[in-house]
């Protein structure tokens, strides 16, 4: 649960603009035909991403799956408009679209492939406008260039956005119950989206963003806020290391809540918790010093699907 993602392109967060109607079935006019070629359009996104989640994703029943890659294609849509290389102004100009997409995908008039295909997810698990909201709100706060060193509060915000929001939006896919799929989407989105900041540093610094928050990097003794800068400061581990601190307890609360879950449903965030697990021990025994910060830390597809089985059956493979 927790797809890097990102928000902002008004005054109010994830619920800003008019309210979202409660969901409608899709127009007639929007057939089967044009399912059809969403579903194709879902599945072509999720092959090209290579996603950490596509084995947790893969292993659902196949109603579930596509409902999952249906929530991912969308979450990864956003995301690439937050990543892309046009302007501040254009980049929330097209997530304010995405929000009316939202608004009519949700009056049973959706209009573009993405939310086509969630069509029937949303009816049939019945997830909710304010979390697709909320993802989209923290796509706003990337584009509009709030994350660099933010403070703690704004680096949590964005983590609930960006990546706890997309765990609530898969919980009830999963077929996890609502309030504890609910409560599992707050530490586990977290954890994952902290790994990723420690795995993207200098990725996320060539676009000019810094999430590691200016409050651990003033406790580090790093001055300066520019991302590049402070990349090459000879304090940068301890910072690094402080924010790999925050993961580990959030896996460890995470990995509380799980035991507490159906095995069953609780399998997909299982295999992402132990994936990402993994990857910040990973990432921890590299080090993070300004000569190593560059090597970059990988899980290859066949460890991942390794992992995946092993929370599947319920053993941990030896991997770390």
């Amino acid at each position: 649960m927790g797809m890097k993602a990102s928000g902002r392109a008004g005054p109010a967060g994830p619920g800003a603009g008019a309210p979202v109607p409660a969901h409608r079935p899709p127009a007639e006019g929007q057939g089967r035909g044009a399912m059809s070629a969403a579903r194709r359009w879902v599945c072509a996104e999720v092959a090209r991403s290579r996603s950490s989640f596509f084995w947790a994703m893969r292993l659902l029943p196949a109603e579930r799956r596509d409902a999952m890659f249906a929530v991912y294609a969308f979450c990864r849509t956003v995301d690439d408009v937050a990543d892309g290389a046009a302007s501040r102004e254009a980049k929330l100009s097209e997530l304010a679209a995405w929000r009316a997409e939202v608004a009519a995908l949700y009056r049973g008039k959706p209009g573009r492939s993405a939310t086509l295909a969630l069509a029937g997810p949303v009816a049939r698990y019945g997830l909710r406008a304010e979390d697709f909201l909320a993802v989209i709100a923290g796509m706003e706060m990337d584009a509009a260039g709030r994350m660099v060193a933010p403070g703690l509060g704004e680096l949590g915000l964005y983590c609930g956005r960006a990546a706890s929001a997309v765990g609530r939006l898969a919980a009830p896919v999963f077929g996890l119950p609502a309030a504890a799929g609910r409560a599992l989407a707050r530490p586990l989105g977290r954890a994952l989206q902290l790994t990723n900041v420690l795995r993207d540093l200098r990725e996320d610094a060539a676009r000019g963003r810094l999430y590691l928050p200016g409050e651990i990097l003033a406790r580090s003794g790093i001055a300066a806020r520019e991302p590049a800068e402070v990349l090459a400061h000879p304090r940068i581990p301890r910072a690094c290391a402080e924010v790999a601190a925050m993961a580990e307890r959030r896996f460890a609360a995470a990995r509380a809540l799980l035991a507490q879950c159906p095995r069953g449903p609780a399998r997909p965030a299982l295999m992402m918790c132990r994936v990402y697990e993994t990857l910040l021990a990973r990432l921890e025994r590299r080090g993070f010093t300004p000569e190593r910060i560059d090597t970059p830390v990988r899980l290859g597809p066949a460890e991942k699907a390794l992992i995946a089985l092993g929370a599947s059956l319920g053993w941990t493979p030896q991997t770390m």
